[in-house]
């Protein structure tokens, strides 16, 4: 008795279709995980950027709101800024340059996510916005070294490498057209 034998003879397995369907289950749910794990971080980013433009009270209150004038980047980097890149990023709090970057990465790298569309660059950006956060609060207050930073940087990067865009997005299409084939790195 062979070893497949021997599993169907325990009723494991009914017939080799039945393995090929447990392949394809468990595909499907690495699909699944990806793509919502995917889209449910690119919600945070777009939120962020939606409460923050229109004081949505999310935290940001309405008299707060980017739309109503107010700095979207004045109350964390001046306020919450610690360690030893402190004095670095209170200056940053206020520009104007600042204020667009954080805003347009924070709403690219949203919308990238959900959709599925430049998920290399909306990654990488993410992580690269993470980091910057992490170095803006040194040390974590929770933990030696380890936050929700981290985290993201680790699934941003992930998601760069893994073409997760192709998972639940329009990333599959998005990667057959002739300027992401001439240009890859816009996948």
């Amino acid at each position: 008795m062979n070893q497949f034998q021997a599993v169907t003879a325990y009723g494991l397995l009914e017939s080799p279709l039945t393995a090929q369907a447990v392949a394809r289950a468990s595909i499907s749910k690495a699909v699944l995980f990806w793509g919502v794990t995917r889209i449910s971080l690119g919600w945070i980013f777009l939120w962020a950027f939606l409460d923050k433009t229109f004081g949505l009270g999310f935290p940001t209150e309405p008299v707060a709101a980017w739309f109503q004038g107010a700095s979207p980047t004045t109350p964390y980097l001046a306020f919450a800024s610690r360690g030893p890149f402190a004095s670095i990023f209170r200056k940053l709090a206020g520009s104007t340059v600042v204020e667009w970057l954080f805003m347009l990465g924070l709403l690219l790298i949203g919308v990238c996510l959900i959709v599925g569309i430049g998920v290399k660059i909306a990654g990488y950006s993410g992580a690269a916005m993470m980091a910057l956060f992490y170095l803006s609060a040194l040390w974590p207050r929770n933990n030696p070294f380890m936050n929700d930073f981290v985290i993201y940087i680790i699934l941003l990067v992930a998601f760069a490498h893994n073409q997760a865009g192709h998972k639940l997005g329009l990333g599959g299409w998005w990667s057959r057209t002739r300027l992401v084939r001439a240009c890859p790195f816009l996948e």
